[in-house]
């Protein structure tokens, strides 16, 4: 432990280096815009904007990415209560009462109780960060290729059963992201597969290239379809207000100590900021001695929302740089961009790249404390990029999506599959078709095969390898039950009802 505190300082001697601090200032702002931006987001943003940090030291390069997500996280608050219109997904929750406090003259105090409740849920969730990942880690060093390839299976799993999406679209798009995941050179064998004669295929598809397409160019044109058009209220926060919503929020330390509990269980499973952010939402309704009139205008309906988003947002990172796991969309764009950096994340990463990784762990401290600081006192000026016409921001973001993909290799080829991917993306959206199971198979389908193919070598092709031992057993019985929770939920609430019918009346 006091070692790993030892690390931590090392970390913000990093951290606070002038080029890095300066990067996080950056990557902050970078992130707000892109939150209130609706039509980007978190993993978008960090996809668009990825190539720009190939010329960077991985370090720098994670702190000035991760602080896009923080801003990200903090910026879709601010249209959101202002707007209505949820510059992020897991910011949906926070309209149903932000926006009521806004037109009621309340706006300085709603987004003073975003902020700082956005705050108060990414620094529980990086404290558990800081607690536990050394232990995972250390943990997983133990790890053999059939407990590595059942790491895999247990989130491949997750994404399935505790999706929101129908089971069907989730493994459909999954499947997709395996295939696309195999084409190239198979590492094993040495053999070309489905390249179709296409010399540029020989590497596979690049992952950045497909990232930048699904998230990017279909999100952009999706949002160009619906038109948006922006009418709010006034964007003002002034100190006063600020210091006088603290002195409120004290009195909800429960919801939020509750809210970082629910955020911090769904960021790690991969549920996501989404997912938390209505369940802590509908808890703190049904709890609340004021929960009849939440939907118009109480306060505890913006905590609720955004603490827990903000601890499921970071603490989606904890099996990403502990187990190479990521535990969100956001997260697997950040693994593919360590992939690229020549970094192998997981335990290894602890004991190879200490500078790195406890960089990475204090810019979400100072990212967060900075972040606040920023937001607070320029809500007005983001706001004022929404007076901005789409039609005139949309075709930026898509010359700065092609000048990303054509940086990745230097050739035309991978602006042609970005706009692919991004015809895909828009009609996988339109569809309904969920992109992160697909961007999670892409980016670890190959290392599961690998480990798959190995265990299955050393065993000699029994399958029994994947229930050799107690560690291996857990994880994978854990897959199958995480596979199929929707049947189990629904069978065990038919058994209560079933239960509850046959006992006899009072």
């Amino acid at each position: 432990m006091l070692q790993d505190i030892a690390n931590l300082f090392h970390g913000f001697a990093v951290v606070a280096q002038p080029f890095n601090f300066l990067l996080m200032v950056v990557g902050i702002v970078l992130g707000v815009i892109v939150g209130v931006l609706p039509g980007l987001g978190g993993a978008n943003g960090i996809a668009i904007l990825l190539p720009l940090t190939f010329s960077m030291s991985p370090t720098s390069a994670i702190i000035m990415l991760s602080c896009i997500y923080w801003g990200a996280l903090f910026g879709g608050a601010i249209t959101s209560i202002l707007f209505n219109i949820p510059g992020e997904p897991w910011s949906v929750a926070t309209t149903f009462d932000g926006y009521p406090m806004g037109q009621k003259g309340k706006a300085g105090e709603a987004l003073t109780a975003a902020f700082t409740s956005s705050f108060v849920g990414a620094l529980f969730a990086v404290i558990v960060i800081t607690l536990v990942a050394p232990l995972v880690a250390n943990f997983a060093l133990r790890f053999g290729p059939p407990e590595i390839f059942s790491v895999y299976f247990l989130a491949f799993c997750s994404f399935v059963g505790l999706s929101k999406e129908p089971p069907f679209k989730t493994i459909a798009s999954m499947m997709l992201g395996f295939g696309l995941g195999a084409v190239g050179l198979d590492q094993v064998t040495g053999q070309l597969r489905m390249t179709f004669g296409f010399p540029e295929m020989l590497n596979g598809f690049d992952f950045l290239i497909a990232v930048i397409g699904l998230f990017g160019i279909g999100e952009i044109l999706l949002t160009m379809e619906e038109g948006l058009s922006f009418r709010g209220t006034a964007a003002k926060l002034n100190p006063k207000v600020v210091f006088q919503t603290w002195k409120i929020l004290p009195k909800f330390w429960l919801l939020s100590l509750r809210s970082c509990l629910i955020g911090c269980w769904m960021g790690i499973s991969p549920a996501g900021a989404t997912p938390a952010s209505f369940m802590s939402y509908g808890i703190a309704k049904r709890i609340s001695k004021r929960g009849h009139l939440f939907g118009t205008g109480e306060i505890e309906g913006v905590v609720a929302p955004e603490t827990a988003a903000h601890a499921a947002g970071t603490s989606a990172l904890l099996p990403m740089i502990s187990l190479g796991v990521p535990g969100s969309p956001t997260a697997a764009v950040l693994l593919g961009g360590l992939l690229i950096w020549g970094l192998q994340p997981g335990p290894l990463l602890f004991v190879e790249q200490k500078d790195f990784v406890w960089g990475l762990i204090a810019s979400m401290y100072m990212g967060n404390i900075v972040g606040l600081l920023i937001v607070l006192t320029c809500v007005p000026l983001f706001a004022s990029i929404l007076k901005i016409p789409f039609s005139v921001i949309a075709p930026i973001i898509m010359v700065f999506c092609a000048i990303g993909a054509y940086t990745v290799h230097n050739n035309t080829f991978d602006v042609v599959m970005m706009v692919v991917f991004g015809i895909a993306g828009y009609f996988m959206k339109k569809t309904n078709y969920p992109l992160a199971p697909m961007v999670l198979a892409i980016v670890l389908g190959d290392k599961a095969e690998e480990a798959f193919r190995q265990s299955l070598l050393a065993s000699q092709g029994s399958l029994s390898v994947f229930w050799s031992n107690g560690l291996v057993s857990t994880i994978m019985t854990l897959g199958l039950i995480a596979l199929f929770w929707s049947q189990i939920q629904s069978g065990w609430n038919r058994l209560r009802a079933a239960h509850k019918g046959l006992r006899p009346a009072e």
